[in-house]
């Protein structure tokens, strides 16, 4: 039965439910306080990587969080604050940093990422996407002896899930990137993922759904929800007032703020990331990830773009020229023949990305509220996992088989 339906966010998830949602009949609305142009979904690094198996929330991490506590321009850097949110977010992180977590979740994330993968596939074959998007892997580039013992150990972990990942020295990376000069003593290769440049492909989402008859509501903040006998009946936004049957709740960092007003307690954190676009012909062909600094470089359509770092300091777009200088003199320590300019650094802009606590999304019903169907915490996988989380939020609504089990994504899991 077709219903009327509400989404709560426009980035990729956002947009991704309202895709296969719209494909089983139900009329769609999609509203966001943005104006659906700048936001996580388009500066992050583009990869859908199945080569991320493991949770955010691994063993050693809070550890390194501690230490990098006091240091602004470190890869990790959570800022302690006096707020209850965030000492209970805190907590549940460090329990769920523990090697039994890291197991259960592994080939669920793969499962996920898997799944949004191919999805993604079908989505440019079947519309005719014209979007930049290839396969040519993601190496994992490491400058010390110490650090690619660690990443030849999860490229095994990998292999055994049944990934296609190898070790290359430096001879054999020189093969492979035989245009730029690298700084590694060798790398791993995932040859199972791929990238995107994600602005154009949220452009040509946002233009496709338009004209297939869902409307947007760009530039809308949800202020309140109507509830009433354990359903939401409408949204009140700062411009109006809207009715509908089904909800999604899909608004990144801001979905917690919401999900209060139905006394769901949605342990939620913004994660700062930064990216800087470089115009310059690098020589880069292939994605990597500099191991030791924790930043992605991704060559996109007419540019190359150098991203990373986690900052969890609450919901700000405050720029740090720290964290941006961290991200430039890393990419110049392993390619040392490129220097981002004054101007490439000046242009560094930020997204926030969901993070729960255990590295894995909130995804469906939660018992407080009938008629809402939950989609967010994917923290740095949200483009990852974007397209296989917009299929099975319309699975849920529409009633139909689930593509893969949602017990451990759960949004009233305990920690």
């Amino acid at each position: 039965m077709a219903k009327n339906i509400i989404i709560i966010g426009g980035g990729i998830i956002g947009l991704s439910a309202a895709y296969y949602l719209h494909k089983e009949g139900h009329q769609v609305r999609v509203v966001d306080q943005s104006n659906m142009d700048a936001g996580a979904s388009y500066v992050n690094a583009g990869y859908l990587s199945p080569s991320h198996i493991i949770p955010l929330s691994a063993p050693g991490v809070m550890k390194k969080g501690l230490k990098w506590m006091f240091n602004s321009a470190s890869p990790l850097y959570i800022k302690p604050r006096l707020d209850l949110d965030f000492l209970q977010w805190t907590f549940a992180f460090n329990k769920s940093c523990n090697t039994n977590h890291v197991n259960k979740a592994i080939p669920v994330i793969k499962e996920i990422s898997l799944l949004s993968q191919d999805l993604y596939e079908d989505i440019h074959k079947t519309e005719r996407f014209k979007s930049h998007y290839e396969k040519k892997g993601l190496l994992m580039l490491c400058q010390t002896e110490r650090m690619l013992e660690e990443e030849v150990k999860m490229a095994n972990l990998a292999k055994q899930e049944g990934l296609d990942v190898i070790e290359i020295n430096r001879e054999e990376l020189k093969v492979l990137e035989p245009i730029v000069e690298i700084e590694a003593k060798g790398a791993t290769y995932f040859k199972c993922d791929s990238h995107s440049t994600p602005g154009e492909f949220m452009e040509e989402m946002i233009s496709y759904l338009k004209n297939v008859g869902v409307s947007f509501y760009p530039n809308e903040k949800v202020e309140d929800l109507e509830v009433a006998n354990g359903k939401i009946t409408a949204i009140e936004t700062d411009k109006q007032r809207l009715e509908a049957d089904e909800f999604v709740l899909a608004a990144g960092s801001w979905s917690a703020l919401l999900s209060k007003k139905l006394g769901l307690k949605l342990l939620l954190q913004a994660g700062k990331g930064y990216r800087i676009n470089c115009a310059q012909n690098t020589g880069i062909s292939i994605p990597a990830i500099l191991a030791e600094a924790k930043a992605a470089v991704t060559p996109m359509h007419g540019f190359t773009r150098f991203a990373g770092t986690m900052e969890i300091a609450g919901i700000n777009h405050l720029i740090r020229k720290e964290r941006v200088e961290a991200i430039s003199n890393a990419v110049t320590r392993y390619y040392p023949n490129i220097n981002l300019t004054s101007e490439e650094k000046s242009m560094a802009t930020c997204g926030l990305r969901p993070v729960s606590p255990d590295g894995l999304p909130y995804i469906g019903k939660s018992s407080k509220c009938d008629n809402l169907t939950i989609a967010t915490g994917h923290a740095m996988m949200g483009w990852s996992m974007g397209t296989a989380t917009g299929k099975l939020v319309s699975e849920i609504i529409s009633n139909k088989k689930l593509s893969m089990s949602l017990d451990m994504f759960q949004p009233d899991r305990r920690f």
